[in-house]
């Protein structure tokens, strides 16, 4: 059984264990080996701040069976797209909730969230070189939008993302 609800600051830890999971085997191989131990450490930290800080984004958490293996991280405000665009930052599952549907199960209660704050469009960017990734986007009903932009993930060699975006 999937459950989907609100992270809140007691879900620091199950948020930072399924970011630091999921970002070690999607993202640690493009990486330094020195840089992505600390990268992964960095994201087991840095939730609690984050949905204890009040903030106006807003951070769903799943589990399957009971076991917390899945976050979003969207805007419920507007943001630099303008009115009607909403951002989703981050759409993380740990490897062992792969293929268990917490993923989509996450996508969408948040755009029906999204949706019910009256937003009308949803945007999110993911690495190019992640196929994973984009082929859950696409499975989702995002599409690329054609832009694209360097990230730096703090290491100074910045990585290139694409842009998706769908109708809530």
């Amino acid at each position: 059984m999937i459950e989907i609800r609100r992270a809140g600051p007691a879900d620091g830890g199950a948020l930072g264990e399924i970011h630091a999971a999921a970002w070690e085997a999607a993202y640690a191989p493009f990486f330094a080996p020195e840089f992505a131990a600390r990268a992964v450490e960095d994201r087991r930290h840095r939730w609690h701040a984050r949905v204890g800080a009040g903030r106006p984004e807003t951070v769903l958490l799943g589990a399957v069976d009971g076991r917390p293996l899945g976050l979003t991280f969207f805007a419920a405000s507007p943001g630099p797209g303008g009115p009607g665009l909403a951002e989703i930052f981050s759409v993380y599952a740990h490897p062992d909730g792969w293929g268990s549907g917490v993923a989509a199960a996450l996508m969408d209660a948040t755009l029906d969230r999204l949706r019910e704050s009256g937003f009308t469009r949803a945007h999110l960017w993911t690495l190019r070189d992640t196929p994973r990734s984009r082929r859950f986007y696409a499975k989702c009903g995002f599409h690329e939008t054609g832009a694209s932009r360097p990230y730096d993930f703090g290491d100074g060699n910045p990585l290139e993302q694409v842009e998706y975006e769908r109708t809530c």
